[in-house]
């Protein structure tokens, strides 16, 4: 690369702050505000199915099948890795900015389509609920890798890393949102349609209205994706501030030089194996092991509760009360920890790095497990349920303040601009595998083997994360072109200006 050319992205990197860079941050967060709302919703209104599509004539009234709870919760997850894929890709190719606008439309229209869904009996609501799921999660999907990488390519080296985290910690505000809504439009229906005086069987002592308040809860997700998408005009504004910079940096010179095609390597060559290959393997694989883990303490919050004595049986409230409680319980922990555990991330992330986070959270995600997991029977005795939810809130907060945000973040970092939103949709996309085997495999294994045995295999997982870390660079402080090796490249169009050679070179958009 030119002398020039670093010149132009050694301005971009060391460019101060300003206004649209926190413009930016919102409109991609909400985006993943609306991911996470849409993926941990669920688990919020799976048992309500149960007890309103689930009655009589099944093996076990009032509860979900665990093949169709099973396809509930995992469905979104299996779109969300197409997504990644999908969208990763062709962001690369088309851009990110007009990419990221279909991903926002596909949210809005999948998410009020989720809770349209219809039927003549159960089966066919929840195989269309399915359907829509998958789409939904393919539109979440596809803002992991353009959320990450415009965010990216767009801050200064000194606090990208932050402004990456702070678009992931939205992740953090769609969970407590979703509690949040659940809770309120609970308890307005509890109020309005108060349930009938239980009968012989209390869990199945439903009111009708009850089927509107699973629909209500799911459509809430399409309003902030739908503010994202009428405020994409926030980035013009960016690349107007970006030409401020050009001017500052280069006052209107020429860079010398064309990019030479067949200097660049694309993802299955030698040259990407040798340099990039390692890295590629530690950000998936990392990601993969962290979401087993973490999607099954998510989406299972309510079967850990129940199993402590921490929310009340069923057979004692009805249908409503027990999403009310649910949410209750689920909002209490991400406003406690979860929330806390990203904003740790994003303040210290620039000053710690990236490695030492990744690390740090693995270890203490591995000892807080092992803690719930070896006196497993003296936290489930009564009187002992607060220590449990403590110590299990605490495996949430270095979750997220450690690789749940630091494998969102590395990915952007270390790869070729011209492989960068790829490259970070195979590391997201392995994530997601992650958390089908984490959705799937954690019901299986509660009943197969214990939730004690399998808090110990999730504590060894999240042993093997810390292990994989160390394949990964530390990209603190480092421009986007040292990490990915670009700067040692010549590759800059002789009649473009410094400002648009340098964003060629950065986004290759």
């Amino acid at each position: 690369m030119g002398g020039q050319s670093l010149h132009v992205l050694n301005a971009l990197d060391v460019a101060k702050t300003q206004w649209y860079h926190f413009t930016a941050i919102v409109i991609a967060g909400m985006g993943f505000f609306t991911d996470s709302y849409d993926l941990f919703c669920i688990s919020l209104v799976t048992k309500l199915l149960g007890r309103i599509y689930y009655t009589e004539g099944y093996d076990k009234p009032g509860s979900l099948p665990a093949n169709v709870s099973a396809a509930i919760n995992g469905v979104a997850f299996c779109g969300s890795l197409a997504g990644q894929l999908f969208f990763g890709w062709l962001g690369d190719k088309m851009g990110r900015k007009r990419v990221y606008g279909m991903t926002l439309m596909l949210m809005v229209i999948s998410s009020i389509a989720s809770g349209l869904s219809f039927g003549k009996d159960p089966k066919a609501v929840m195989a269309t609920l399915c359907f829509f799921r998958f789409w939904l999660g393919f539109g979440i999907g596809g803002d992991y890798p353009l959320s990450a990488t415009i965010m990216a390519e767009y801050a200064n080296k000194k606090t990208r890393g932050a402004f990456i985290a702070a678009v992931f910690a939205m992740q953090g505000f769609g969970i407590l949102a979703g509690g949040v809504v659940a809770i309120v439009v609970s308890a307005i229906f509890s109020a309005l349609y108060p349930s009938p005086t239980f009968q012989v069987n209390p869990i199945l002592s439903t009111v009708p209205q009850a089927d509107y308040v699973w629909r209500m809860i799911l459509m809430f997700g399409a309003i902030p994706a739908a503010v994202s998408y009428t405020h994409l005009d926030v980035y013009k504004r960016q690349d107007l501030a970006l030409v401020e910079i050009e001017a500052e940096a280069e006052k209107g010179e020429e860079l010398e030089g064309r990019r030479e095609r067949g200097k660049e390597f694309g993802l299955f060559t030698k040259q990407f194996l040798l340099r990039h290959g390692l890295h590629l393997v530690g950000t998936a694989s990392t990601w993969f092991l962290l979401d087993i883990a973490y999607y099954s303490q998510n989406l299972f919050q309510k079967d850990i509760f129940s199993a402590i004595g921490w929310i009340p049986a069923a057979k004692t409230m009805n249908a409503i009360e027990e999403v009310y409680r649910i949410a209750r319980a689920q909002t209490l922990i991400a406003l406690c920890s979860t929330v806390p555990g990203y904003w740790f991330t994003v303040a210290l992330i620039d000053r710690m790095g990236r490695f030492t986070i990744q690390l740090m959270g693995f270890f203490f995600m591995t000892v807080f497990m092992l803690a719930l997991a070896i006196p497993y029977h003296h936290w489930t005795m009564s009187g002992n349920q607060i220590g449990f939810v403590v110590i299990y809130s605490l495996t949430f907060f270095f979750a997220n303040f450690g690789p749940n945000a630091t494998t969102f973040v590395v990915p952007a970092e270390i790869f070729p601009a011209r492989l960068r939103s790829t490259c970070h949709g195979i590391s997201a996309a392995a994530g997601k595998a992650g958390a089908m085997v984490g959705a799937f495999g954690f019901l299986y294994a509660q009943n197969a083997i214990g939730l004690r045995n399998t808090l110990i295999i999730l504590s060894a997982i999240n042993f093997f994360g810390f292990l994989f870390t160390f394949l990964i660079p530390e990209s603190k402080g480092k421009s986007l072109e040292e990490m990915s090796g670009e700067a040692e490249q010549n590759d800059t169009p002789a009649t473009a200006s410094a400002m648009e050679a340098g964003l060629e070179v950065r986004t290759s958009v």
